[in-house]
């Protein structure tokens, strides 16, 4: 997870609302911390063979929702499957937990992830705020019905 989520910051830099410098610093017990899933928060790889491609995180939002968190894919994998499949497993878990409602933060101008999420069946809300790492990007949540 450490390898992937490392990747993700350095490609991404601004799409994550922790920054590369913050995330190398943590330490091993950190992030297996941070690996651990739980109740509140799990996190799910996509691997091709050995080797981790993607990744995302989903959590319980303060409304109760699931969110969805800190979506990557590996530019070589893009256009593949694999976060079709991730976004696929996260609504399952969402709603084998009893959430009813999936959510997520994207900056509108990444037209090609929120495109994708718009194929995934998610919509924009009118809620936006600011990415915590870059305070100037503004993110706008999108909103996806889950069915049981």
């Amino acid at each position: 997870m450490k390898a992937v989520r490392l990747a993700a910051l350095l490609d991404a830099p601004t799409a994550f609302g922790v920054t590369h410098a913050s995330a190398a610093a943590y330490t091993d017990a950190d992030w297996q911390q941070r690996a651990q899933s739980a109740a509140e928060r799990a996190y799910v790889l996509a691997f091709d063979g050995d080797m981790a491609v993607g990744l995302t995180a989903h959590a319980q939002a303060g409304d109760g929702a699931c969110h969805l968190l800190g979506m990557w894919v590996a530019p070589a994998w893009r256009g593949s499957d694999a976060a079709s499949r991730l976004v696929a497993l996260a609504k399952q878990r969402a709603m084998d937990a009893g959430h009813a409602r999936m959510v997520l933060d994207v900056a509108p101008e990444n037209a090609r992830a929120a495109a994708f999420y718009q194929r995934q069946g998610f919509v924009f809300t009118s809620h936006r705020e600011a990415l915590e790492s870059h305070p100037h990007i503004m993110l706008q949540q999108m909103a996806c019905q889950l069915q049981a």
